[in-house]
């Protein structure tokens, strides 16, 4: 009914209602076992994939025509078609937590959290080249530009790692602050959130020297550049809060208080973001122009995003769509947890995810 709305009432105005996207938006649901499935155009949840145990973060394939999903607890990698939602395949692998393709898509770097370890995959094969025993919770990861380093943050050492992908050695491990996060390279240095406090922690990639802090809110979690490369989001779980860099000179310029706790990102070709609110079982969409957020639900614990341009809808599966409803807010995961559990409407941090 929506959908036949929104096209008439495109008619009337002279529009095409081809003009109109249904990108599609994937949301792991960590504390769900499932993926939600959202079209755009509608807001509503077309699709919900369910899982063995406890999804986390994915990536595009090399070639782009499969999202490659990592089940960390279940020990498998999910393969979906993106613009079909279907899932096309399941390979077995070790605890997949965290998961990036090297620039030269060479490399694919695992990290396992539960597991303190850092594997190096051969990309186009998976297979694996190195396993590396790391200290207390390796988490997030960044590549230089040339992919010949790869760095990670160890959530319960305060520490990041920079490991040689020639050699597979550990070239220098250095102290940044406690619980240090999310990671990416940005103009010569390295951008670490430090999610036991409340900034961004500016990072030499020489010697892990630690240069400067951007005071972003408690939780800070990670950061996501923007599609043009003007801004840089940083969100922060425990204040609730998404904070706008200058990507020149690292200086906030603009926030929006979000409460549910901001987690993981995407954008649509709009330039909207949409961002999972980690302890309230939404997401949220932000337009960065007008400052308009809407929030949707989901799964519980809703961790990475993913959004795949397309304009037209998603056929029908042969089934009602799903209708997903509001779940109580999460307390975050302790360490050891396989997952959240339902807990008193508190935001609070997440200290091991």
């Amino acid at each position: 009914m929506r959908r036949a709305c929104l096209a008439l009432s495109l008619g009337l105005l002279g529009l095409a209602p081809a003009a109109v996207r249904a990108d599609l938006v994937y949301v792991l649901n960590s504390g769900d076992a499932s993926i939600s499935v959202i079209e755009s155009s509608t807001r509503e949840e077309v699709r919900r994939i369910p899982v063995l145990r406890e999804v986390h973060h994915l990536i595009p394939t090399l070639d782009g025509r499969e999202l490659i999903v990592g089940d960390s607890v279940a020990n498998e990698l999910i393969f979906i078609d993106p613009a079909t939602a279907e899932v096309t395949r399941r390979e077995k692998l070790s605890n997949p937590y965290h998961l990036e393709h090297s620039p030269d898509g060479k490399h694919l770097v695992i990290t396992s959290l539960r597991r303190d370890q850092v594997d190096i995959y051969d990309a186009p094969t998976r297979t694996l080249l190195a396993r590396l025993k790391v200290p207390d919770k390796p988490s997030h990861l960044a590549y230089t530009p040339d992919s010949r380093v790869v760095f990670v943050t160890l959530q319960g050492a305060r520490g990041l790692m920079a490991i040689d992908l020639q050699d597979r050695k550990p070239l220098w491990t250095a102290q940044v602050g406690s619980q240090p996060a999310g990671v990416i390279w940005h103009r010569g240095r390295l951008l670490v959130g430090i999610m036991g406090a409340d900034h961004v922690a500016v990072v030499n990639p020489a010697d892990g020297r630690l240069e400067r802090t951007i005071p972003v809110g408690r939780g800070a979690h990670t950061i996501f550049p923007s599609p043009d490369g003007k801004t840089l989001y940083a969100t922060s779980r425990v204040d609730s809060r998404v904070t706008a860099l200058d990507a020149e000179t690292l200086e906030p310029r603009d926030r929006w208080d979000i409460p549910g706790g901001p987690d993981c990102m995407s954008f649509d070709p709009q330039g909207r973001i949409w961002m999972t609110l980690r302890w309230i079982a939404r997401i949220a969409v932000l337009d960065p122009a007008t400052g308009a957020v809407e929030t949707i639900p989901v799964g519980r614990s809703p961790h990475g995003i993913y959004v795949h341009p397309r304009r037209e809808p998603l056929p029908a599966a042969g089934t009602e769509p799903f209708v997903a409803t509001a779940e109580p807010a999460l307390a975050p995961a302790k360490a050891g947890q396989d997952a959240p559990t339902p807990q008193p409407a508190v935001w609070q941090r997440d200290p091991v995810r």
